[in-house]
């Protein structure tokens, strides 16, 4: 069990890294389309387009791990003045919420991907590009984050604990 836990942390890694990669690749497009319209010449076609996946891209990638280390937004000022008792049931339930969404986003974004694909479907812009390219992270990722608040669900980790104990290593 325990190296399939190290195999899916490293997974999140790579993912993270991934989505690094691409709000870098975000950032040289949008300097390099700035610069060559500031010195007069035709922008690329492509760059806007690639930029608006480019966004997608690294959210969804970036948001397994932002879940893993508690990175992302939330709001715990009302559940610290809750009784203990209290607050732990309510955690739950926000931990249950937060499954069953992540995983009714996970099928429905599948759905649209297997159609996309099926179908030939294009996103037609200031280029085509195929529908199946801007769907195709959704369903891995959110199916992820649904692990990611499993996880806490079953006692493994709580939000609401320490946003400084998380490791990178297993």
């Amino acid at each position: 069990m325990d190296r399939i836990a190290a195999v899916y942390l490293q997974f999140l890694l790579l993912l993270k890294a991934l989505a690094g990669v691409t709000i870098f690749g975000v950032f040289v497009l949008i300097v390099s389309d700035v610069l060559i319209r500031t010195v007069g010449l035709k922008p690329w076609l492509y760059s806007g387009v690639l930029v608006e996946y480019g966004l997608l891209w690294f959210t969804m990638l970036a948001a397994p791990w932002l879940a893993r280390a508690k990175a992302h937004v939330f709001i715990d000022a009302i559940t610290q003045l809750l009784p203990t008792a209290v607050r732990l049931v309510l955690e739950k339930l926000v931990y249950l919420v937060c499954v069953i969404i992540s995983l009714v986003i996970t099928y429905y974004s599948f759905s649209l991907l297997i159609t996309a694909i099926t179908e030939g479907q294009i996103d037609t812009r200031a280029v085509d590009m195929p529908l199946w390219a801007l769907y195709a992270p959704i369903p891995l990722c959110f199916l992820l984050v649904a692990v990611e608040f499993l996880r806490f669900l079953l006692g493994f980790d709580s939000m609401y604990g320490s946003r400084s104990d998380v490791r990178e290593s297993a």
